[in-house]
């Protein structure tokens, strides 16, 4: 092949003519350029810069060793401290009731429920057995994660840490971003026990193992974590529902559901559930017996979580929110009241206030009464009291052989532990005492058309002179009968009268018939000048209606352990022994019945009712009383203040009267009008000189006046 210009293109062949030389087998050795020296390279940048960074390394190196080293150590810590915690946790249902005292249920005179005290736990509830609704809500409020997390929520603490910060407060302060199986290891206390030598109460314990800090924190996610090993989350969450406190005394959600609802925890519907889950927050403060209004928006919030988790729908949300959770009878009655009070103070200390036992009382209490006695009061009070006023009032039904069936201390009806002004407020008895002076004389002889003079009179008494009784309007009526005396409720026939058959036997027989309390020794004991209890008055006057027999006012029937059928005590009260003849008893209801028909009771009537009773206005009107009673109740009403202010325009015959009559309508309603077992068709004696009295006040004389007005002077 030719060239560009006609040259030959050179081939390799032909370099060598023809002839390809052989590959030699030893490489020659290349020619190798000499090595440069290299040169080291001045070091770069600040000396105090190198300096620092040198320093600081090491101190890294030191410190990620002890961190990592510290790591190792601190988990093998706390795998040592879950272990010996999950090792000292006991059995699941050592686990569930853990209460330091026990409880006491409170059941009326039909075998129903209306009060709880102490710390009632209602009786174990599993995860398992619980209402769905229940567990959804205290899970979609407490710990949405519950069942994802092992114990702990770092994302919970933290965010807990966030909002504390945020609003003001300490890290650890407000919200603690606890897992519910943290909260049940503050309810466990740590597996500590109520030790009563270290705590002086179970409040200082509880406040104990509440404590919030930090260290208190590590102790507290170190029993959580040993409780996710010992137990399934179920049964933490048993342990949860059994342990936890919902206000009004009920630790547990079974305790809560019977307390607020009369209803199993394993039956509560939506709104039910909502409202006990809101307790766990603040139970004393959102407990529905405290603010049922409170109570009820708490629980929407929690239908609102319960929606957005996925729960509920809508509808059963909105269904939830239209128709919320209301209380039981029992639960509105709130902890059974002065009644309540009452009967726990009646009984032992040790199955009462301070029982480590769960303990079961039935009472004489009828909550159809006791209704009654709290509206009739609310009533006067509202349409015929002036709001401003701070007067009280109180009430008490019992039955003619002393069992209470009602009793309102004041004018605040749902209380528990107030001063109870039906059996602790001492009160001068006034005009009600007057009954008694009567029944002496009856039972001494006298017939109630025995006539005795309305006049004015003065007495010697000794070391303080004379005395001269008034009567309430101030004037006279000249010779009346000892009933149209009581029925006028008139002062001076009854000082008259008590001169004349002996202070010592109107002391005597008011003493038998319950009236406990120093009675007064001057002539003015007539006129009420003692102090007493509306309870033993009612009890006295409990006395004249069954026929002449004293009574003991009582309110328990019986007490016996839960799951016992035998009763432990019995009725501490009821009817005694004799105090005036049947008789008497019978001619002084005659002459009490006056009073309410035609005399200072008459505001007291009931329409188709035979009524007796008597008025009582004390000196300076600081006491206004009205004690009547049917042929089936016997009830008294005291009005008056606190602090002994006058009542201004308020006598016995007036607002007490208004009072019980309100009072007996309710209770009467329904039922058949029953005579009074009263004297009838009394023989009226034959004219005899009117009753005298001595004018000196010695009870000596008194048998020789006796005698002299038995045998017709």
């Amino acid at each position: 092949m030719a060239g560009p210009k006609g040259k030959k293109r050179l081939v390799a062949d032909k370099r060598y003519d023809g002839v390809t030389p052989a590959r030699s087998k030893t490489k020659s050795p290349a020619k190798r350029k000499p090595k440069k020296q290299r040169r080291s390279k001045p070091p770069s940048g600040n000396i105090l810069v190198r300096l620092v960074k040198r320093v600081f390394g090491a101190i890294w190196a030191v410190v990620f060793g002890i961190f990592w080293r510290g790591f190792v150590i601190s988990c093998l810590i706390l795998a040592l401290g879950v272990g010996y915690f999950a090792s000292q946790m006991p059995p699941l249902d050592d686990m569930l009731d853990g209460r330091a005292r026990g409880s006491v249920t409170l059941l009326d005179r039909n075998g129903d429920v209306f009060a709880w005290r102490g710390d009632q736990f209602g009786g174990i509830i599993t995860a398992d057995t619980v209402s769905p609704h229940l567990k959804n809500a205290i899970i979609a409020t407490e710990d949405r994660r519950f069942y994802s997390h092992f114990g702990v929520s770092p994302r919970g603490v933290a965010s807990a840490v966030r909002i504390n910060l945020r609003e003001g407060r300490g890290p650890l302060s407000g919200h603690g971003g606890s897992t519910i199986t943290q909260q049940t290891a503050k309810l466990l206390c740590l597996g500590v026990p109520f030790d009563p030598q270290r705590w002086k109460s179970e409040a200082a314990y509880e406040a104990d193992c509440r404590e919030s800090s930090l260290w208190r924190k590590v102790k507290e996610a170190t029993y959580a974590l040993a409780m996710e090993v010992k137990y399934t989350k179920d049964e933490i969450l048993t342990i949860y529902l059994n342990r936890a406190f919902l206000g009004a005394g009920a630790r547990g959600f079974e305790a809560a559901s019977q307390r607020y609802f009369g209803i199993s925890a394993a039956s509560v519907t939506p709104p039910q559930a909502a409202m006990l889950a809101g307790l766990l927050v603040a139970p004393s403060r959102y407990a529905p017996t405290n603010n049922l209004a409170r109570s009820q928006d708490r629980a929407n919030l929690i239908i609102g979580l319960m929606e957005d988790q996925g729960y509920i729908s809508a509808t059963t949300a909105q269904m939830s929110r239209d128709n919320p959770a209301e209380l039981s009878d029992a639960a509105e009655a709130k902890a059974g009241g002065y009644f309540a009070d009452w009967v726990m103070q009646s009984g032992p200390e040790f199955f009462t206030r301070n029982t480590t036992e769960d303990v079961i009382i039935t009472t004489t209490l009828d909550q159809r009464i006791q209704k009654s006695a709290e509206e009739a009061l609310k009533f006067v009070f509202q349409e015929r009291v002036s709001p401003e006023s701070k007067a009280q009032a109180a009430i008490v039904v019992m039955s003619a052989d002393g069992a209470v069936r009602a009793m309102v201390g004041g004018r605040k009806t749902k209380v528990s532990g107030a001063f109870n002004r039906a059996t602790q407020a001492l009160r001068q008895t006034g005009s009600a005492f007057k009954p008694f002076v009567y029944a002496a004389a009856l039972e001494l002889g006298y017939s109630p058309f025995d006539t005795i003079v309305d006049e004015p009179l003065t007495l010697n008494i000794p070391g303080s002179g004379p005395w001269s009784p008034k009567n309430y309007t101030d004037d006279f009526q000249g010779p009346v009968t000892l009933t149209q005396a009581l029925q006028d409720s008139l002062n001076i026939p009854a000082v008259k009268l008590s001169e004349a058959v002996g202070r010592e036997n109107v002391r005597k027989i008011a003493s038998d018939f319950g009236l406990s309390t120093d009675l007064a020794q001057g002539p003015a004991i007539a006129l009420g000048a003692s102090e007493s209890t509306l309870i033993e008055m009612v009890g006295a006057y409990a006395g004249i209606l069954n026929g002449g027999s004293s009574v003991t006012p009582y309110g328990l029937i019986e007490l016996k352990l839960l799951g016992d059928d035998t009763a432990i005590m019995g009725s501490n009260g009821g009817i005694g022994e004799r105090v005036i003849r049947e008789r008497a008893a019978q001619e002084l209801i005659y002459m009490m019945s006056q009073v309410v028909e035609n005399g200072t009771g008459a505001r007291a009537k009931i329409p188709n009712w035979e009524i007796a009773g008597k008025t009582g206005t004390t000196q300076g009107a600081r006491d206004a009383w009205f004690v009547g009673f049917t042929a089936d109740y016997v009830a008294g009403v005291w009005m008056g203040y606190d602090d002994n202010t006058r009542l201004r325009g308020v006598t016995g015959g007036g607002l007490p009267a208004d009072i019980w009559r309100e009072t007996m309508l309710r209770v009467t309603e329904k039922m058949t009008p029953q005579p009074l077992p009263m004297a009838r068709n009394i023989q009226r004696p034959a004219p005899t000189q009117p009753i005298t009295t001595p004018t000196d006040t010695g009870n000596g004389g008194f048998m020789d006046n006796l005698l002299k007005q038995l045998l017709g002077n």
